[in-house]
């Protein structure tokens, strides 16, 4: 008989927030995050318009990929809300100081994983504002890596005048 092999912590972290990035609307990459703290799960977030409002997936056509836009710029022409902020909007902010947030982003275009993924410089203020401690990003199925939000707060990439990511 072959023995089980249990996954690890994060990527059972990582898988949730993979899974939730199932639901994501986004004709372009679909992204999930997962808050936990204290080894509970306390808020999931995928990207999708506003309740009530009509999704790409809907529409069948996204304003940014039709213009073009590179990856990171641009937010304003987007209809959705990122997964980070779905995730942040519905969790009490008490629950979120100290936590950790898992976040997966793959290409709709052929599942890949995104390279390089991370928040976007709008969902870092969001993250550094709702106290959580570390942003932790799936590279591939195995592979992530761990982000200090302090990190995020002494090097404002804002100030640099950054774009994209």
């Amino acid at each position: 008989m072959q023995a089980f092999q249990r996954r690890d912590k994060v990527n059972y972290y990582l898988d949730l927030a993979e899974v939730v990035s199932k639901r994501c609307t986004c004709l372009r990459r679909w992204y999930g995050a997962v808050i936990v703290k204290n080894d509970e799960v306390i808020s999931t977030g995928y990207v999708g318009a506003p309740r009530g409002r009509a999704n790409c997936s809907d529409l069948g056509y996204c304003l940014r990929k039709k213009l073009e836009i590179p990856r990171g710029e641009r937010f304003e022409l987007c209809r959705s809300v990122h997964a980070e902020a779905n995730a942040i909007i519905c969790a009490p902010r008490r629950d979120m100081i100290g936590a950790d947030l898992y976040l997966v982003g793959t290409e709709v275009s052929d599942g890949s994983y995104i390279k390089n993924a991370v928040c976007c410089s709008m969902c870092k203020r969001l993250v550094i504002n709702a106290g959580i401690a570390r942003v932790i990003v799936r590279d591939d199925r195995e592979n992530y890596r761990v982000i200090q939000v302090e990190s995020w707060v002494a090097d404002d990439e804002s100030l640099r005048g950054v774009l994209g990511y």
